[in-house]
C-alpha cells in the first residue's frame, strides 16, 4: 500500500465544505466591512523580518515567525500579521493617499506554533483599519464593527463580549505605584499573560520584575476595579460613543486587557464568545500612533484590529451557530442523461438552464438512472431533471424534487421558470 505524503504540519486541506465556511465568513466580513464605508486592500505573503523587527516583540519575531534567506541572502518572513505591511504601504504614498483611511483584508497568514485544536501555523486573518483620526470616537467606530459583525454571524451579546481597556491608564496607574518607566513595558506583558498562569505563578513573576509586595497588591486593586474606566478621559468617550450606536451591550471594561505587541498605545480590545468552551479571543486590537513613524513615514494616528477565522470558526461550531444552509450543494439542478440517443437534448437543456442564471450538473458519461439520482441526493442537489424518449418526444421535460419526493412533467418552454420557482421555495429565508 502506498504511503500517502502528508500535508505541511500546522497547514489546513480545504475540501468543499470547508471552503463553503470559509466564503460565508469572508463575504460576511464584507458586508460588514463595507457598511462601515471601509476599502479592501491586500499586501505581499512574503516581507523582510526587519519590518517586523522591534515594531511587533521580540516573541513573534524570535519565536512565531517563518524565517529563511533567499538567494541573495535577505532574511524574509511569511507574513505572521499585517500591521507592520499597512503601515509600510502607507508611508511610502502618504502623500499621495486620502485621509482618513479606512481599510480592511482577508487573506493567509503563518505562525510558527504548537498545533492544536483551534490554532494552527497557517490561518486566515481579517484586519481592518482606519488611518488618520486621533479621537476616542475613531476608537468605537471600530469595536462598534467588531459588534456589529459578531452580532451577523450570531454573536448576540448575550453569547460575546468585547472587553475594553487603556494601556495609558494601566500605565498611569502603574506610575502612581512608582514602578519605574523602563520596568512598565515587562509588567504590562506580565499582565496581558495573567489569565494563562496560576496566581502563585503570576505573583511571583512580577516580583521577580522587581516589583514590591505593595506595589503587587496595588496592581492588584486596579486590575479588579470595574469602575477605574472612568479615570481615563479616553474610555469615558468611547463608551459614550459606543451607546449613540446602540452597542453597548457588547462592550465591558477590563484592566486586564493589554494586548502583547508592543505598538499598541492607548485604547485596546478583545472579544471573547461566553458560555464557550474555547477561552482564546475571537478578536483583539487597538490604537497604535507610533508604528507609521517607526517605518519611514510620518507619524500619523491609527487604530485597528484583526480577526482570526480558527477560533471564530471552532466557536462558532460549539455553539450551533453554523449555518446549515453554507452547506450548499455545488448544483441548482442535475440534468439526468437518460441514454445515448437523448444525451445531446440532456446536455443542451442544461446549456440553456446556465444561461439562465442556474448552477447545472450534467453528467458527460452515462449511467443507470437510480445511480444519477443517488449521486444528486447525496450531494445535495435538490432537483433532477430527466429527459427520456417519451419527454424529447413531446418537447417536455419530467421534473424530480428529491426535497418532498414530488414530481412534474412539463414542457419544456415553461421549465425554466418552474424550475426558478421550486428553488426559490427551497431557499432559507
Amino acid at each position: 500500500m502506498k504511503q500517502i505524503i502528508p500535508a505541511v504540519k500546522g497547514t489546513r486541506d480545504y475540501y468543499p465544505e470547508d471552503m463553503a465556511f470559509r466564503n460565508w465568513l469572508y463575504q460576511a466580513i464584507r458586508q460588514v466591512s463595507t457598511s462601515f464605508g471601509y476599502q479592501e486592500w491586500e499586501a505581499p505573503m512574503l516581507e523582510t523580518i526587519d519590518l517586523y523587527a522591534a515594531k511587533s516583540g521580540d516573541e513573534l519575531v524570535n519565536q512565531q515567525s517563518f524565517v529563511f534567506p533567499d538567494r541573495g541572502g535577505e532574511m524574509l518572513t511569511l507574513r505572521p500579521e499585517l500591521t507592520p505591511s499597512l503601515a509600510r504601504m502607507v508611508a511610502q504614498r502618504q502623500n499621495q493617499l486620502v485621509f482618513p483611511l479606512r481599510w480592511w483584508s482577508w487573506g493567509p497568514f503563518w505562525r510558527y506554533e504548537r498545533p492544536q485544536r483551534g490554532r494552527t501555523r497557517e490561518f486566515f486573518q481579517w484586519n481592518i483599519d482606519l488611518i488618520g483620526v486621533d479621537t476616542p470616537e475613531a476608537d468605537a467606530e471600530l469595536i462598534a464593527i467588531a459588534a456589529s459583525f459578531l452580532g451577523k454571524v450570531g454573536l448576540s451579546s448575550d453569547k460575546a463580549v468585547i472587553l475594553v481597556n487603556d494601556r495609558q491608564l494601566v500605565n498611569s496607574e502603574l506610575a502612581e505605584l512608582e514602578v519605574p518607566g523602563e520596568r512598565r513595558p515587562d509588567i504590562l506583558s506580565l499582565i496581558d499573560r495573567r489569565e494563562k498562569m496560576a496566581p502563585a505563578q503570576w505573583d511571583a513573576n512580577a516580583l521577580n520584575l522587581g516589583m514590591n509586595t505593595a506595589q503587587l497588591e496595588g496592581m492588584k486593586a486596579f486590575l479588579s476595579n470595574q469602575n477605574l474606566w472612568q479615570k481615563s478621559a479616553t474610555l469615558v468617550r468611547v463608551f459614550l460613543a459606543l451607546e449613540a450606536l446602540g452597542l453597548q451591550d457588547y462592550v465591558r471594561f477590563d484592566a486586564k486587557i493589554i494586548r502583547g505587541l508592543l505598538y499598541y498605545t492607548s485604547t485596546v480590545f478583545e472579544a471573547f464568545a461566553l458560555n464557550s468552551q474555547v477561552k482564546r479571543a475571537l478578536l483583539g486590537g487597538g490604537r497604535y500612533d507610533n508604528l507609521m513613524a517607526q517605518v519611514g513615514g510620518d507619524p500619523l494616528p491609527a487604530v485597528g484590529f484583526a480577526m482570526g477565522d480558527l477560533t471564530l470558526g471552532l466557536s462558532l461550531e460549539l455553539l450551533g451557530l453554523v449555518p446549515k444552509e453554507i452547506r450548499n450543494a455545488p448544483a441548482d439542478v442535475l440534468v439526468s442523461v437518460f441514454d445515448e440517443r437523448v444525451q445531446s437534448l440532456s446536455m443542451s437543456f442544461a446549456a440553456k438552464l446556465r444561461r439562465a442564471g442556474l448552477n447545472v450538473i450534467c453528467s458527460p458519461e452515462v449511467t443507470r438512472l437510480p445511480r444519477q439520482f443517488k449521486y444528486a441526493d447525496r450531494i445535495g442537489v435538490p432537483l433532477v431533471v430527466v429527459i427520456g424518449p417519451d419527454e424529447a418526444a413531446n418537447g417536455q421535460v419530467t421534473i424530480k424534487n428529491l426535497r418532498d419526493g414530488s414530481q412534474q412533467t412539463i414542457l419544456q418552454t415553461i421549465a425554466i421558470p418552474a424550475i426558478k420557482k421550486l428553488l426559490d421555495s427551497h431557499r432559507p429565508m
